[in-house]
């Protein structure tokens, strides 16, 4: 492709409002950030905090000494049946992850309750219980790294 052609497609790109996603930055306000949750165990938290961690941001131990609260009023993991054989055995699942969180900065409130709530679906097969089970694992694996990068984008856009 000539310097020509490349400066012709970047320009095309340019004019039509395309912008590259950028690297998460911490938000104004959230330097040292408290996560306040009820269980510290859960998926969804490890990751966040490790996600987060790698971007740059620094936590507290306590709420006094964080300039913000990221609070995690929300981590609920399950599975339910969507489809039954005419043997009456499931079929086919849904594995879903809901959360909901806030974040407050002193008495002002930065972002106000969120509920995301992400699902998948998977077909079972009773022949190939060890092997399905972990492909459930993979899928909520899969669900909290969505709900991980939709939470920095929306903290990304403080």
């Amino acid at each position: 492709m000539s310097k020509l052609s490349c400066l012709g497609l970047l320009l095309l790109l340019a004019g039509c409002g395309f912008q590259m996603q950028g690297a998460f930055t911490v938000p104004t306000g959230m330097e040292r950030t408290y996560i306040a949750t009820d269980d510290q165990y859960t998926l969804f938290y490890r990751e966040l905090r490790r996600s987060l961690q790698q971007n740059g941001m620094q936590f507290a131990d306590t709420p006094a000494d964080a300039t913000a609260v990221f609070s995690i009023h929300l981590d609920r993991t399950d599975q339910r049946v969507l489809s039954v054989s005419a043997r009456n055995v499931p079929t086919e699942y849904e594995v879903y992850y809901s959360i909901q969180y806030s974040v407050d900065s002193g008495d002002q409130n930065l972002l106000s309750r969120q509920l995301l709530t992400v699902t998948r679906a998977y077909t079972y097969d009773e022949t190939a219980v060890l092997g399905k089970a972990r492909e459930e694992g993979l899928l909520r694996e899969a669900i909290v790294g969505d709900l991980v990068r939709i939470v920095q984008k929306q903290l990304g856009a403080l």
